[in-house]
C-alpha cells in the first residue's frame, strides 16, 4: 500500500514538471519548440556612462523657459498633471513674443559656448583620457562576450539590447506612457515650428542684407564719382590761384606791404575786395588796373 501510493505521489510530479515544460516553451515558425524567454515586468533604464569631472551640458532655450516657467504654472494650476503642464507650457512658448523667446535663446547660444570652451579644456585633461581609455576597454570586454541563444538564433549582446524594452522610466502601453509620448510628439512639433519660424526670420534677414549690400555698392559708386569730382575742381582752384598769382603780382595794395603770392593769394584776394567796397570812389585807379588784369586773364572751363 505504502508503495502503491509513493509511486502515485511520484508520477504527479513527473506530470506535473512536464506540464511546466510544456508551458514555458513556444513553437517556431519551422514548427519546433523553443523556449520562450521571461518577459520582465519592468527593466532598468540604460544611462551613457559620464565622466564626473566633464563640463555640464549646455541647455536649449526651449528648456531653459521650461524650466523657468513650469514651477509658477504649476502652483496656478494644481489640479493638472505633469504631461497636462507640459501642453501648457508648449502653447505658451509657441504664443510667446519673439522679443520674449530671443531672451531664452541668446542664454542658450552663451551657455553653449561656454561649453564649447569648458569641454575642448575638458578633453586637455587626464581624467578625459583615463575615462577614455576605461570606455574602450569596456567596449572591449562587452564585445568579447559569448552570443546569446533567442529562438534558435545566434545574436550578439549589441543585437539583443535591441530586445530590450526596458529603457524607459514609464512603463510600456500604461496611460502614463502614452500621455509622455503625446507630451513628446507636442513639444517636437512646436520645436519644429519654432525652427519654421526662425527659417522665415533668416530669409527675411538674408533679403534684408542683399538690399543693404547694393545700397553699399550704389554709394560707393557715388563716393568713388564724389572723389573724382572733387579732384578735378581742386585742379581747377590750383590753376585759378597760379593765374591770379600772376597777375596780380605787381599791384600793391594801399596799407599793405605784402604783394600776391602763390602762399598768400587767396587772403591777398580777400583784402582787395574789401579794398575796392570801402574805397570804390576815392580808388578808380586801383579799380581799372584789377578790371584790366581780370580782362586779360584766361580761365579754363
Amino acid at each position: 500500500m505504502e508503495s502503491t501510493a509513493q509511486e502515485s505521489v511520484e508520477a504527479q510530479n513527473t506530470q506535473s514538471i512536464e506540464t511546466k515544460q510544456q508551458e514555458d516553451k513556444v513553437p517556431d515558425s519551422s514548427g519546433n519548440s523553443v523556449t520562450q524567454i521571461p518577459k520582465t515586468a519592468k527593466g532598468k533604464k540604460r544611462k551613457k556612462p559620464k565622466d564626473s569631472t566633464a563640463p555640464r551640458h549646455p541647455l536649449t532655450g526651449y528648456v531653459r523657459f521650461l524650466n523657468d516657467r513650469r514651477e509658477t504654472v504649476r502652483l496656478e494650476n494644481p489640479n493638472l498633471s505633469f504631461a497636462e503642464i507640459t501642453k501648457l507650457l508648449a502653447s505658451e512658448w509657441s504664443n510667446a513674443p519673439v522679443e520674449k523667446k530671443q531672451q531664452y535663446l541668446d542664454a542658450a547660444e552663451q551657455d553653449r559656448e561656454r561649453y564649447t570652451r569648458e569641454y575642448n579644456a575638458y578633453k586637455q585633461t587626464e581624467a578625459y583620457k583615463l575615462f577614455t581609455a576605461q570606455q574602450n576597454e569596456k567596449k572591449i570586454k562587452e564585445n568579447r562576450e559569448e552570443p546569446k541563444v533567442i529562438h534558435n538564433q545566434s545574436v550578439t549582446p549589441k543585437e539583443n539590447s535591441d530586445l530590450d524594452f526596458g529603457n524607459f522610466d514609464i512603463p510600456i502601453f500604461t496611460e502614463e506612457f502614452l500621455d509622455h509620448n503625446k507630451t513628446r510628439d507636442a513639444e517636437l512639433r512646436q520645436l519644429r515650428k519654432s525652427n519654421t519660424d526662425f527659417e522665415q526670420q533668416n530669409a527675411i534677414l538674408q533679403k534684408h542684407i542683399e538690399n543693404m549690400k547694393s545700397a553699399i555698392t550704389k554709394l560707393e559708386g557715388e563716393i568713388s564719382q564724389q572723389e573724382k569730382n572733387n579732384t578735378s575742381l581742386q585742379k581747377h582752384l590750383d590753376q585759378l590761384r597760379s593765374s591770379l598769382t600772376a597777375g596780380f603780382s605787381g599791384v600793391k595794395l594801399p596799407g599793405i606791404k605784402e604783394r600776391a603770392t602763390l602762399q598768400n593769394i587767396d587772403s591777398y584776394m580777400t583784402n582787395l575786395h574789401s579794398i575796392l567796397l570801402e574805397n570804390s570812389s576815392n580808388d578808380a585807379n586801383l579799380l581799372q588796373t584789377v578790371r584790366d588784369i581780370v580782362g586779360r586773364l584766361e580761365f579754363s572751363g
